[in-house]
């Protein structure tokens, strides 16, 4: 690949957007330049990559006509504000908010799933990120939908304190050395301790009882798939785990698969490693196996007792990696491979 691009990183300095920076660089991204952008109080820090020292800018002053692809990670009041500015100037925005997710003309892409919808970037220039949870379960259902077909989907997630920022990491170590010396603690990020504890509430709550986050799940995994008929009902809760997102999955197909077969279809399956041996540690887990890395891991495969047409799973992956940042380069690379 000779040609080369003009990048824009928005929130450079943020946990996603180090992460994208550092992707760049291990897939040798065809970088011309790269502009990185933040807050005016984080301009003129100095970032490495391939090689190169690139200043920080100030988002608000940045003009996009510099940069073909943008890729968006700061918050979804600022892709709200500056995704379409980009876009206006001719910059093909990646977005990892979910601002634009449920918009009908903006295409809502995994690349392993449904990399064609990117062809729909045209008509605004903008391409959606789905939530990270999301990416991993569909990565990991994909292959058995297109096998055998998949009507209802339950899912209970078990989501790392990194998907709400650094802040939250950072409420984590602390209440947990607070903790372990005998000191009281201090809730600022979450609504309750999160260190020794589970937290069954993500993001607002809407009339119907569930979260927005769970919400999310549901709409996203419709658009993605196409399929408006697919049933989606999730719980979704926050952990004391640094990294990884992990997800009880049970799905009922419409037509019988067993685990043997799933297992094998997804043994083939691009970005899923299959982890299933049924011994000790036969299983894979957010911080020994997906912390840093591309796949989605998926383990303890197995018939549903109670449902004929039932299949259980395990799926985990870094929610930050594939979750945000890796995600939102692989679009970029198709975007460029096949469309720039």
């Amino acid at each position: 690949m000779s040609k080369k691009f003009d990048i824009a990183v928005v929130g450079a300095t943020g946990a996603v957007g180090e992460t994208i920076i550092s992707i760049l660089e291990q897939r040798n991204f065809p970088i011309n330049n790269l502009y990185p952008l933040a807050s005016s109080k984080s301009a003129g820090m100095k970032i490495q990559c391939q090689g190169k020292t690139w200043t920080v800018q100030d988002l608000d002053t940045f003009d996009f006509t510099k940069a073909q692809i943008g890729l968006f990670s700061a918050g979804g009041s600022i892709s709200e504000k500056y995704a379409p500015r980009a876009a206006e100037a001719g910059c093909i925005v990646v977005d990892n908010t979910a601002h634009f997710r449920r918009d009908e003309d903006i295409p809502l892409v995994v690349p392993e799933v449904n990399a064609h919808a990117i062809a729909g970037y045209t008509k605004r220039n903008i391409i959606a990120n789905p939530n990270c949870s999301t990416i991993q379960m569909l990565v990991a259902l994909k292959p058995i939908y297109d096998a055998v077909g998949i009507e209802r989907i339950n899912v209970a997630t078990y989501q790392a304190v990194s998907g709400t920022g650094k802040a939250a990491i950072t409420e984590l170590t602390e209440q947990t050395a607070k903790l372990l010396n005998g000191q009281d603690v201090e809730n600022e990020v979450y609504p309750k301790q999160i260190a020794f504890n589970v937290i069954p509430h993500i993001d607002v709550f809407q009339d119907n009882g569930y979260t927005k986050e769970e919400m999310k799940m549901v709409w996203e995994t419709k658009k993605i798939f196409e399929d408006d008929n697919i049933l989606v009902n999730p719980t979704a809760v926050r952990v004391p785990v640094i990294y990884g997102h992990s997800e009880a999955v049970h799905i009922e197909t419409k037509k019988k698969i067993t685990a043997s077969e799933a297992r094998e279809i997804l043994s083939k399956a691009s970005g899923v490693t299959v982890m299933d041996d049924r011994k000790d540690g036969g299983y894979a887990t957010p911080f020994e196996e997906a912390t840093n890395k591309d796949d989605t891991f998926v383990s303890r495969i197995r018939e549903d007792i109670t449902h004929e047409r039932g299949l259980n799973m395990w799926v985990v992956s870094d929610n930050i990696r594939k979750g945000a940042a890796l995600n939102t380069i692989q679009i970029a690379e198709i975007l460029i491979e096949k469309y720039l």
